[in-house]
């Protein structure tokens, strides 16, 4: 019976890894609250106080996401999208506040006859290919 599972879409990754700087003091403060149990580690202690500046000014990002027009999320545009977009002679303006994703199975011809401009507060997900062609028309 496994044999016969496929997978649809490769799974995405559910988070972005990223690399701070620290002063000594600020990372021995961190390693404090750890080791005092307020925190289970150093990355749950950062991605806490990542969410709450972000609940703290959730009100601003709100307006801002509203104002930029940015699709929120994950958004994924498949070959099929931008076939339909090449069809109707539209061009795509791809706005992003979470995680962008281009399909492996588009070419960099039809992304750069499809796509007008990207850009992406979060991460953008494609083929090195497709990147370098849009490499120009992303902010």
């Amino acid at each position: 019976m496994a044999n016969n599972v496929r997978e649809l879409r490769p799974k995405l990754p559910e988070s972005e890894k990223i690399t701070i700087n620290l002063g000594y003091v600020d990372l021995g403060h961190v390693d404090l609250m750890v080791q005092e149990g307020f925190y289970s580690n150093r990355t749950d202690f950062i991605r806490t106080a990542i969410r709450n500046q972000l609940d703290r000014h959730a009100d601003v990002v709100k307006q801002s996401t509203a104002r930029k027009s940015l699709d929120l999320g994950l958004r994924n545009y498949s070959r099929e999208d931008l076939e339909a977009a090449q069809r109707a002679g539209e061009m795509l303006h791809i706005n992003v506040l979470g995680l962008a994703s281009i399909s492996q199975d588009v070419t960099p011809e039809l992304a750069r006859a499809t796509i007008a401009s990207v850009s992406v507060l979060g991460a953008l997900h494609a083929s090195p290919a497709v990147k370098a062609v849009l490499a120009d028309r992303t902010r």
